[in-house]
């Protein structure tokens, strides 16, 4: 017999799971995709006006799940759902903000914890926005971080980050005026922007940095420049077939050929390709997939149950639907 399924709130997710964890879910779940034990549903992205309706999800050992979400102008809601792979019972319904946050933030750290300097101690970020603060912190988590340089286009934006990190971590956090600032003299990039046009060049990156592009998830949206490609000496997304699909700066370069020198993070793992000395830029291009959902997800629901967190609800049951008019 089924359990009853969970609602598991923000407040819920934050006491159960920070970013540490997180990042260590995230690396099991790659472990068991390259092994073939975990599956990725194909983003799906449908954009009206400035706004887009998405959909990621997967299935995870004995679980499958999907997170939605309408990412507007107003605002955003994203959940992430739940169900028995076997028999289709509700597991769990998750607010997914601090998640989506988690697991952006944490496979960034994945990736740089493989493809970075093990020395890396200067990042250069780009981008002030809701994801970019976790993108900090995840990168502390992996690598001996003591400067952070940070740039975004609106000053007072900037300056109230800036702040904001030096409060959260109490490291040195430079202001910088400029995109080239902040990359200048890092061994870890991070772009997480909202950009249409490609604003970072090759000529801005030092030789052997890491660069995760982690801001433009969409084909209206583009971070660097062709020519970057041209330095990359080892590329990782987090799933090849979304950015097949969403990425303009992947599907520019690469067209209908050559992808298979694109490989998914997971298969880096697996392989156990670490930085070598003769790399020069390595890149992360992550667009956000279903099994990094499902990673933080189903660790939690199994918290959850562990810990009597969450509000019990009962599961859904069918109610013939009313097929003739006016007959109740």
């Amino acid at each position: 017999m089924s359990q009853d399924p969970l609602w598991i709130s923000e407040s819920d997710v934050v006491q159960m799971l920070d970013l540490g964890e997180a990042i260590g879910a995230l690396e099991k779940a790659l472990v068991e995709e390259a092994r073939g034990e975990a599956m990725n549903m194909t983003k799906a992205l449908m954009q009206y006006g400035k706004s887009n309706l998405h959909a990621v999800g997967g299935k995870l050992g004995n679980i499958v799940g999907t997170k939605t979400w309408a990412h507007t102008e107003g605002g955003t809601c994203p959940l992430l759902l739940l169900w028995d792979a076997s028999n289709g019972s509700l597991v769990a319904v998750i607010e997914a903000f601090a998640l989506g946050n988690m697991r952006t933030g944490g496979i960034s750290g994945v990736a740089a914890n493989w493809m970075a300097k093990p020395s890396a101690d200067v990042m250069g970020l780009v981008g002030t926005g809701k994801q970019a603060l976790s993108q900090v912190g995840t990168m502390l988590a992996v690598r001996p971080i003591r400067r952070v340089q940070v740039f975004s286009p609106t000053a007072d934006k900037r300056a109230a980050f800036v702040a904001k990190v030096r409060e959260e971590f109490g490291i040195e956090v430079v202001d910088c005026t400029s995109a080239e600032a902040a990359c200048k003299g890092a061994q870890i990039v991070t772009l997480v922007t909202r950009a249409t046009q490609p604003f970072v060049t090759p000529a801005m990156l030092e030789p052997g940095t890491h660069l995760n592009a982690v801001g433009a998830i969409a084909p209206d949206r583009e971070e660097f420049t062709q020519d970057m490609f041209a330095r990359v000496t080892a590329v990782a997304v987090d799933n090849v077939s979304g950015v097949q699909a969403l990425s303009r700066e992947f599907m520019t370069y690469y067209g209908r050929a050559g992808w298979e020198t694109v490989q998914p993070l997971s298969k880096l793992i697996a392989s156990g390709r670490r930085r070598t000395d003769k790399d020069d830029i390595t890149l992360f291009k992550a667009m956000g997939m279903g099994i990094s959902d499902l990673a933080l997800g189903v660790e939690l629901a199994k918290r959850a149950r562990e810990r009597g967190v969450g509000r019990v609800m009962p599961q859904p049951k069918k109610v013939k639907p009313r097929l003739v008019t006016g007959k109740k």
